[in-house]
């Protein structure tokens, strides 16, 4: 179950991820299967090789590719996410779930 992102942040990440372009969205996640883990990065691109070759600067692998959907993409939480986020020069969606909620990884 996700929450905590607005409508137009989500179609900001929709839209630049049918472009091609490597496209990051941070929101508070609900998984029973990922106990400790309150928020996930979606790392998206409609481009499945560019998307590839990015996560595998990471150790992430095709395999771990969602793809259900029009918009393919890497789920990063944990740990990891906020290693890859910041990273990335992009810890300010991460940064914003905490300040208004406390750490919610811990």
């Amino acid at each position: 179950m996700a929450f905590g992102i607005r409508r137009p942040e989500l179609e900001r990440w929709k839209q630049d991820v049918q472009a091609g372009h490597i496209s990051f969205l941070t929101h508070y996640w609900v998984d029973h299967r990922f106990p400790g883990c309150s928020t996930v990065t979606k790392v998206g691109c409609s481009d499945i090789d560019k998307l590839v070759d990015w996560g595998s600067r990471y150790g992430l692998q095709r395999e771990w590719l969602d793809l259900r959907n029009d918009y393919p993409h890497f789920d990063l939480f944990g740990n990891r996410q906020a290693e890859i986020l910041e990273a990335e020069g992009r810890l300010d969606q991460l940064n914003r779930l905490v300040k208004n909620n406390g750490n919610p990884n811990e």
